[in-house]
């Protein structure tokens, strides 16, 4: 199984985590996602590749694990607000 899709499932597995999840996505999309194809709010390309490779190094992808780790943080940090 690809690792996104582990993480995809790691996610919907805990509706708890769904608001923060969607959240993300639309906060690391690309700026004017909703006028280039494929008309998805995706990260820039280079921009995920430079965040993965600070997290991971080259060898590693991000574990279900971590991104569910990461999705607690930011709903912790946002409800600390």
């Amino acid at each position: 199984m690809g690792s996104w899709t582990g993480i995809a499932l790691a996610v919907a597995r805990r509706p708890s985590l769904w608001g923060v999840a969607v959240a993300q996505v639309f906060r690391l999309a690309r700026r004017g996602w909703w006028r280039r194809p494929p008309f998805l709010p995706v990260p820039d390309r280079e921009y995920l590749r430079f965040r993965l490779e600070t997290q991971y190094g080259s060898d590693r992808e991000p574990t279900p694990g971590d991104v569910v780790t990461y999705l607690h943080w930011c709903r912790t940090f946002r409800a600390g607000r």
